[in-house]
Protein backbone atom coordinates (compact mmCIF):
# COMPACT_ATOMS: atom_id res chain seq x y z
CA UNK A 1 0.00 0.00 0.00
CA UNK A 2 1.23 3.50 -0.71
CA UNK A 3 2.54 5.68 2.13
CA UNK A 4 -0.43 8.02 1.70
CA UNK A 5 -3.43 5.66 1.76
CA UNK A 6 -6.47 6.75 -0.18
CA UNK A 7 -9.81 6.88 1.60
CA UNK A 8 -12.57 5.34 -0.53
CA UNK A 9 -16.30 5.82 -0.19
CA UNK A 10 -18.61 2.84 -0.04
CA UNK A 11 -20.36 4.03 -3.20
CA UNK A 12 -17.05 4.00 -5.06
CA UNK A 13 -16.11 0.50 -3.86
CA UNK A 14 -19.51 -0.97 -4.74
CA UNK A 15 -19.00 -0.11 -8.42
CA UNK A 16 -16.08 -2.56 -8.61
CA UNK A 17 -18.03 -5.81 -8.62
CA UNK A 18 -16.91 -7.64 -11.78
CA UNK A 19 -14.39 -10.39 -12.46
CA UNK A 20 -12.18 -7.92 -14.31
CA UNK A 21 -12.62 -5.18 -11.67
CA UNK A 22 -13.19 -6.44 -8.13
CA UNK A 23 -12.73 -4.54 -4.85
CA UNK A 24 -13.45 -5.81 -1.37
CA UNK A 25 -13.82 -4.19 2.05
CA UNK A 26 -12.19 -6.23 4.82
CA UNK A 27 -11.47 -4.90 8.31
CA UNK A 28 -11.74 -1.26 7.26
CA UNK A 29 -9.38 -1.59 4.31
CA UNK A 30 -10.14 -1.65 0.59
CA UNK A 31 -8.54 -4.35 -1.54
CA UNK A 32 -8.36 -4.53 -5.33
CA UNK A 33 -8.38 -8.32 -5.73
CA UNK A 34 -8.79 -8.24 -9.52
CA UNK A 35 -5.32 -9.75 -10.17
CA UNK A 36 -6.06 -12.54 -7.66
CA UNK A 37 -9.43 -13.62 -9.11
CA UNK A 38 -8.09 -16.61 -11.07
CA UNK A 39 -5.72 -17.70 -8.30
CA UNK A 40 -8.17 -17.61 -5.36
CA UNK A 41 -8.51 -21.18 -4.03
CA UNK A 42 -12.27 -20.77 -3.58
CA UNK A 43 -12.75 -19.43 -7.10
CA UNK A 44 -13.76 -16.01 -8.33
CA UNK A 45 -17.42 -16.59 -7.35
CA UNK A 46 -16.44 -16.43 -3.69
CA UNK A 47 -14.78 -13.06 -4.14
CA UNK A 48 -17.62 -11.71 -6.28
CA UNK A 49 -20.17 -12.72 -3.64
CA UNK A 50 -18.30 -10.55 -1.13
CA UNK A 51 -18.58 -7.35 -3.18
CA UNK A 52 -21.02 -4.58 -2.34
CA UNK A 53 -20.74 -5.05 1.41
CA UNK A 54 -18.30 -5.21 4.27
CA UNK A 55 -16.78 -8.66 3.67
CA UNK A 56 -14.97 -8.87 7.01
CA UNK A 57 -17.28 -11.55 8.43
CA UNK A 58 -17.08 -13.57 5.22
CA UNK A 59 -13.29 -13.41 5.32
CA UNK A 60 -13.01 -14.29 9.02
CA UNK A 61 -15.54 -17.13 8.86
CA UNK A 62 -13.37 -19.01 6.38
CA UNK A 63 -10.35 -19.04 8.67
CA UNK A 64 -7.63 -17.79 6.34
CA UNK A 65 -4.02 -18.72 7.05
CA UNK A 66 -1.34 -16.28 8.15
CA UNK A 67 0.23 -16.46 4.69
CA UNK A 68 -3.12 -15.54 3.11
CA UNK A 69 -3.36 -12.55 5.45
CA UNK A 70 0.17 -11.45 4.53
CA UNK A 71 -0.66 -11.80 0.84
CA UNK A 72 -3.50 -9.29 1.26
CA UNK A 73 -1.08 -6.42 1.82
CA UNK A 74 -0.12 -6.26 -1.85
CA UNK A 75 -3.78 -5.84 -2.86
CA UNK A 76 -4.60 -3.09 -0.35
CA UNK A 77 -5.41 0.20 -2.10
CA UNK A 78 -6.62 2.25 0.84
CA UNK A 79 -9.17 2.44 3.61
CA UNK A 80 -12.93 2.74 3.66
CA UNK A 81 -14.67 5.88 4.86
CA UNK A 82 -16.79 4.14 7.50
CA UNK A 83 -19.28 6.99 7.55
CA UNK A 84 -20.34 5.99 4.00
CA UNK A 85 -20.93 2.30 4.79
CA UNK A 86 -24.64 1.60 5.27
CA UNK A 87 -25.67 0.25 8.63
CA UNK A 88 -26.31 -3.45 8.73
CA UNK A 89 -29.91 -4.44 8.54
CA UNK A 90 -30.90 -6.67 11.38
CA UNK A 91 -34.08 -8.70 11.27
CA UNK A 92 -36.22 -8.50 14.36
CA UNK A 93 -39.09 -10.98 14.32
CA UNK A 94 -42.49 -9.58 15.25
CA UNK A 95 -43.22 -9.73 18.95
CA UNK A 96 -45.61 -12.44 19.98
CA UNK A 97 -47.66 -12.52 23.11
CA UNK A 98 -46.01 -14.83 25.61
CA UNK A 99 -47.68 -18.19 26.10
CA UNK A 100 -50.09 -18.13 28.98
CA UNK A 101 -51.30 -21.61 29.98
CA UNK A 102 -54.13 -20.06 32.00
CA UNK A 103 -55.68 -18.57 28.86
CA UNK A 104 -57.31 -21.21 26.75
CA UNK A 105 -57.89 -20.11 23.17
CA UNK A 106 -61.51 -19.40 22.33
CA UNK A 107 -61.84 -22.15 19.76
CA UNK A 108 -60.80 -24.78 22.31
CA UNK A 109 -63.47 -23.52 24.71
CA UNK A 110 -66.12 -23.70 21.96
CA UNK A 111 -65.07 -27.21 20.98
CA UNK A 112 -65.21 -28.35 24.60
CA UNK A 113 -68.63 -26.72 25.06
CA UNK A 114 -69.84 -28.78 22.10
CA UNK A 115 -68.06 -32.07 22.83
CA UNK A 116 -68.56 -32.45 26.59
CA UNK A 117 -72.38 -32.67 26.41
CA UNK A 118 -72.09 -35.13 23.51
CA UNK A 119 -69.66 -37.28 25.47
CA UNK A 120 -71.95 -37.25 28.50
CA UNK A 121 -74.92 -38.24 26.33
CA UNK A 122 -72.92 -41.02 24.65
CA UNK A 123 -71.80 -42.29 28.05
CA UNK A 124 -75.41 -42.29 29.29
CA UNK A 125 -76.56 -44.32 26.28
CA UNK A 126 -73.66 -46.74 26.72
CA UNK A 127 -74.47 -47.27 30.41
CA UNK A 128 -78.17 -47.80 29.63
CA UNK A 129 -77.40 -50.19 26.79
CA UNK A 130 -74.99 -52.37 28.79
CA UNK A 131 -77.02 -52.36 32.00
CA UNK A 132 -80.30 -53.28 30.32
CA UNK A 133 -81.84 -56.47 31.68
CA UNK A 134 -82.93 -58.96 29.17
Amino acid sequence: MASDPKIHSFEEVVKHNQTKDCWLIISGKVYDVTPFMEDHPGGDEVLLSATGKDATDDFEDVGHSDSAREMMDKYCIGTIDVSTVPKRRVYFPPKQAPYNPDKTPEFVVKILQFLVPLLILALAFAVRYYTKKE
